[in-house]
């Protein structure tokens, strides 16, 4: 695992500065603490820094062709390297070094951009072609790997984090309204934004092409979509065989490495069916590592206990306290923009603590996607098929509701929202509705927004099969909540403690099967990943297949009505924060005042104000 960055001038004639491309590459140094490495010619600037997992000794980077016309700097793995460094060999391909990245500098020879097409792993590239005078750029399919880019009239800046970008010269800084819409809306920042207006992510499973032989040109595509495809042909049995067949090779392709890996056990289905098939491809105890709390509600260590006696594996756990609060700023900075999920603090410590004995974990994120994993998608479904008027929602439904529903759609309105819009209703699970971040977020001058977030996941819903109302939520939270939030988190805390995690449930072969299993194997009634827990009844203890998911958790809302309720006072109502320039602080303070005894709600809206103006601090 690795960071890349660098810059192309549009101007031939200006030369990029070593050190500026030094400074951007030093930025992220945790990405890569082992080795650096640097390649300039005249105008274009491609930097690395490495963390050694495969070949430890012949992988420097930046990597060259035989004669030095083609240049890689590569973020990630490829798991089918040795696959097709063979196949390339047969075609007359010479190697200098062991090394993935290698593996992929030849496809690009052979096929062009389509060598997109024979990789098998996660990753984030940027390869300048000197004789197309082409800068080829490309993210994995699920974006399990970073890639952001900055372009103005002078120049192109990219790399693994917004930080090293921020590191060339004349960076506009601008902030992006729909970017801060968003953030406020889902507590992540969704699509191809980021909190600057000129500085964009690559989207997962695109590639980028910039040109300027005989002008200056930049084309974005995509190589690969998620086709829902049911094959209704198959029985129970024959799909769990393919599950589990699947799934045993993935992730013992995942475990190739020259260096100690483990894998993280929060106690859930996804983990333990990881940590289990992990131990038929070891000859030696699997290194497992877990976080709790000490509020009970949150703690899930006995089930990850349980787990790892019964797999015999290397166990280690750690206790989080409420003084994890004074890591915000280190999470902030480490996240470059915005960023509410509060697990972002556990997976940290998790992360933190696991780098003390490995190099690389596992961990089983992806599987509420693929395999219809979350508490919400049976409420929706529910609503979705039988019309649910007011008078029939129970006290459970309503709750889950709150959160999905915008508040100037409820009541007299909820009857007309539900028989028109029951297609978009995952769009609208919000951590502050439209109506009332119209309140929140002035907007003045040029600060407006485009389009709201909601009506960007409604135009993802759209596109969709109109008649598979679950295959189309799975693939609104796979193009939004997996990547934006979930992946995304685990990249950074991860990488700041320069610890590479792999994600086996998301190879895209086994995703690919997934895509074929009838949703209603998926959710079978109220059952939640009804198949996959069929396939692992051998593997995994009937008390773990069977308990209502939990998630990674944070006891912020204890937190924050105890030990750091008075943090909370301090940093947000205290003399003049910060997001007062932003934000309209006296709503903030009627609403939160207001929504104290919706306990949810105001531990989310109150992270996403603490994170939003730590961030605000870190930028003067």
């Amino acid at each position: 695992m690795c960071g890349i960055t660098g810059t192309v001038y549009f101007n031939k004639e200006r030369k990029v500065k070593p050190e500026t491309l030094k400074k951007m590459a030093d930025t992220i140094r945790h990405r890569g603490p082992d080795d650096e490495g640097y390649y300039i010619d005249n105008n274009v600037g491609l930097a690395f820094r490495r963390l050694s997992i495969i070949d430890l000794h012949t992988g420097h980077q930046p990597l060259s062709n035989h004669n030095d016309t083609i240049h890689i700097i590569f973020n990630g793995e490829i798991y089918n390297y040795q696959e097709q460094r063979e196949r390339l060999k047969q075609k007359g391909y010479v190697f200098k070094t062991t090394t993935d990245t290698e593996v992929i500098l030849h496809l690009y020879e052979e096929h062009g951009v389509d060598c997109l097409q024979y990789l098998r792993g996660m990753f984030g590239f940027a390869i300048w072609d000197k004789n197309k005078q082409q800068l080829f750029c490309a993210r994995d399919r699920f974006g399990i790997k970073p890639f952001y880019y900055y372009t103005d009239n002078n120049k192109f800046a990219f790399g693994s984090e917004i930080k090293s970008i921020l590191k060339e010269d004349d960076i506009d800084k601008t902030l992006s309204a729909d970017a801060l819409n968003s953030y406020f809306a889902f507590g992540y920042i969704t699509s191809d934004l980021s909190i600057y207006k000129k500085i964009n992510k690559l989207k997962p499973a695109h590639y980028l092409l910039l040109s300027f032989k005989d002008k200056t040109d930049i084309q974005i595509k995509r190589y690969w979509n998620i086709d829902f495809e049911p094959d209704y042909s198959k029985s129970e049995t024959q799909w769990i065989e393919e599950i589990n067949d699947t799934f045993s090779e993935t992730v013992k392709l995942h475990m190739i490495a020259d260096v100690p890996l483990g894998a993280f056990l929060s106690g859930g289905i996804d983990s333990s069916a990881v940590v289990a098939t992990m131990t038929k491809h070891s000859d030696r105890p699997i290194e497992t590592f877990s976080i709790g709390f000490k509020e009970e509600k949150y703690n899930e260590l006995k089930y990850a206990r349980e787990i790892a006696k019964k797999y015999n594996c290397k166990h280690r756990e750690q206790i989080v306290e409420p003084e994890s609060i004074n890591l915000l700023p280190k999470l902030v900075s480490a996240y470059d923009e915005p960023f509410a999920d509060s697990s972002a603090i556990p997976t940290y410590y998790v992360s933190k603590f696991a780098r003390e004995y490995v190099t690389v974990v596992l961990s089983g994120d992806g599987g509420d996607e693929l395999f219809a994993g979350y508490s919400i998608y049976p409420y929706l479904q529910k609503i979705y098929k039988n019309h649910l008027t007011p008078p029939l929602f129970n006290k459970l439904i309503w709750r889950n509701l709150n959160k999905v529903i915008p508040s100037k759609v409820r009541g007299k309105n909820l009857t007309y929202f539900l028989s028109q819009n029951r297609d978009f209703l995952g769009a609208h699970l919000c951590i502050w509705p439209m109506d009332e971040r119209k309140k929140l977020i002035p907007t003045h001058g040029t600060f407006h927004f485009s389009e709201s977030p909601e009506i960007y996941k409604e135009q993802l819903l759209s596109k969709r099969d109109k008649n598979d109302f679950m295959a189309n939520h799975l693939y609104l939270d796979m193009e939004t909540y997996m990547v934006d939030d979930i992946l995304t988190k685990v990249d950074r805390a991860s990488m700041i403690n320069s610890l590479e995690v792999r994600v086996p449930i998301l190879d895209h072969k086994f995703a690919e099967l997934s895509f074929r299993i009838p949703t209603n194997l998926k959710l079978k009634g109220k059952e939640k990943k009804y198949i996959l827990r069929q396939a692992l009844k051998t593997a995994v203890p009937e008390n773990i297949l069977n308990r209502p998911k939990s998630g990674f958790g944070v006891p912020l809302s204890v937190w924050f009505k105890d030990e750091l309720k008075e943090y909370v006072n301090d940093t947000l109502f205290s003399g003049k924060p910060l997001l007062a320039n932003h934000l309209n602080l006296n709503y903030i303070k009627k609403l939160l005042h207001t929504n104290v005894p919706s306990r949810d709600k105001f531990t989310a809206r109150t992270w996403s104000l603490l994170w939003f103006e730590e961030w605000l601090k870190q930028q003067q």
